[in-house]
């Protein structure tokens, strides 16, 4: 195993975090932690060989989850200790902050993250039943037009499937997003508003996605319900108009397929490129389509080029939409100078010039038109934002071995679930791993918010470097528990959740975790009253 890593990187929407366990003494591997690093190789790891030159992700094995926790016994394998190290120098050695509690230790999960995006979910959550009620009322329209009541969608099918194209597109939309963020804040934030009004808002922005999937699936009805018609009145169209919206319907397809579950899972960097791509090729042949359709005249089966036509029609104002919401986040685009340190092999700390609000994430690139990654900010809201990397992926590995002066940024900043803390009065913060780094700038900025953290992770100080384990620093014990696995274990992290959202008569808890301590988290809160909230798949 000597000169091997393992690794393994998951993402989700709005945060990116990457785990890596590696050996570094081959002798003080014992014949069960071998045998551990087996049964993890070959179901959940890929094995590389080390190297420092940057390389673009592969892709496989993604969560597309905030993989955020380590494993018992991963945390075995990702320990920065030396092997000399006995546990009661470890914990001489250690730097705890706030309250550290005995919890019930648990076992390793048995079930792995593709079992829980696919099988492992409620059928009723806020996810799928926005995603019923948009296709449902699409079928509806669709039924109704079919059958002669609703003309209007008869003679203009591809109007309803480009208004499905823009509103998928604006559940996506960083910028529109934002301002949808933010209005909810400004709006429901207020300490009169009841407590279940501020939780329905949170649970249906963190549910976005499924109008957006709900949306994609409504469009391919519509496009292929628009060739149908077509097709049967064919001497009223051409067959450069019927062409392109094969194309098109391909391309809609295309993308629906690559965003599967278990495609995003087994290869997402796939899915990335694939849904980008062939949306943007998607957008053009639209134009093309909305041109064509426009201008051409049936009686002489000729084009007329009109500007005049062609801006009193719905469809090109929908493409136009779609075009310019599209265009909105690369417009910022811009490479800015950075400073990247590494307090251990594990990690890297990016630093930016600006402050930036709490709740707020952004996205980073070695190349604007290679693969983004997105971070959680820490942020004092003054002079300057930091964002914290686990080095595992080719990308940010290479951020450890050989430093960026200069990155790719997307310098409008995006909002997600921890954006949504704002609304509420007080609340819990349950991070694991780098998960940290979304709610670290909750504590360094002065809000009226009260939160409580808590903070479960391997070796703390040693893989997250001091100058983190500072920001956590001179608070009172009730407001910042960290638990470290490695001299304490793997704890019942949701037990700790609910008995501190208990002492701390939260409002709510968040969550940022991998898969099954997201769920775990969320159930035990939500079965003892409180309502919690952490990244599901698609969310």
């Amino acid at each position: 195993m000597e000169g091997k890593n393992i690794t393994r990187v998951s993402s989700c929407r709005g945060v990116a975090f990457e785990a890596k366990a590696y050996e570094n003494n081959h002798n003080v591997l014992t014949s069960t932690q071998s045998e551990r690093w087996i049964r993890a190789a070959t179901s959940i790891f890929k094995v590389f060989p080390g190297s420092d030159s940057p390389r673009r992700s592969s892709g496989r094995s993604s969560s597309h989850f905030c993989d955020l926790e380590f494993d018992e016994d991963e945390n075995d394998d990702y320990s920065m200790y030396s092997g000399d190290a006995s546990p009661r120098d470890l914990e001489n050695n250690l730097h705890v902050v706030g309250q550290v509690s005995s919890y019930t230790k648990l076992p390793k999960p048995k079930k792995d993250r593709l079992s829980v995006i696919l099988r492992d979910q409620s059928l009723f959550t806020a996810y799928k039943r926005l995603f019923l009620v948009t296709l449902s009322l699409n079928i509806v329209g669709l039924a109704l037009a079919a059958s002669g009541y609703y003309t209007y969608a008869r003679r203009k099918p591809a109007v309803f499937a480009i208004a499905n194209i823009l509103a998928l597109t604006l559940c996506r939309n960083e910028a529109f997003l934002r301002c949808v963020f933010w209005f909810a804040v400004k709006l429901f934030g207020r300490a009169s508003i009841p407590l279940w009004i501020k939780t329905l808002i949170t649970s249906f922005l963190q549910s976005l996605g499924g109008i957006h999937s709900g949306c994609g699936v409504s469009s391919l009805i519509w496009l292929v319900y628009a060739i149908i018609l077509t097709i049967r009145h064919r001497e009223t169209s051409s067959l450069l108009i019927i062409s392109v919206a094969y194309t098109i319907l391909f391309l809609v397809l295309l993308s629906s397929l690559a965003a599967f579950p278990l495609v995003r899972h087994l290869h997402h960097n796939v899915f990335e490129r694939t849904h980008r791509f062939a949306g943007w090729s998607a957008l053009v042949l639209f134009w093309l389509f909305v041109v064509l359709t426009l201008s051409y005249e049936p009686s002489s089966k000729l084009y007329n080029f009109r500007l005049s036509r062609l801006i009193k029609a719905l469809e090109f104002w929908l493409t136009f939409a779609i075009t310019g919401f599209i265009m909105l986040p690369w417009l910022t685009v811009k490479q800015v100078r950075v400073s990247v340190s590494s307090p251990s092999g594990h990690a890297s700390i990016i630093k930016f010039e600006g402050g930036v609000k709490a709740g707020l994430l952004g996205r980073i690139s070695l190349s604007p038109f290679s693969d983004w990654h997105a971070f959680g900010i820490i942020s004092d809201g003054k002079d300057e934002h930091m964002m914290l990397a686990g080095a595992v992926g080719d990308f940010t590995m290479s951020l450890v071995s050989n430093p960026p002066t200069h990155l790719w940024v997307r310098t409008f900043h995006f909002a997600g679930l921890p954006y949504l803390i704002n609304l509420y009065r007080r609340v819990v913060l349950v991070a694991t791993g780098s998960g940290i780094c979304v709610f670290l700038s909750f504590l360094m900025q002065p809000s009226t918010k009260e939160v409580c953290l808590v903070w479960v992770a391997k070796a703390v100080e040693q893989n997250f470097g001091s100058e983190i384990m500072k920001c956590v620093s001179g608070y009172p014990k009730d407001k910042v528990i960290v638990h470290d696995t490695g001299v304490l274990g793997r704890p019942n992290v949701a037990e700790m959740s609910v008995d501190a959202a208990k002492r701390w008569k939260a409002e709510v808890v968040i969550v940022t975790s991998n898969p099954e301590g997201s769920r775990d988290v969320v159930r035990a809160c939500k079965a003892s009253g409180i309502p919690a909230f952490g990244p599901f798949w698609d969310s």
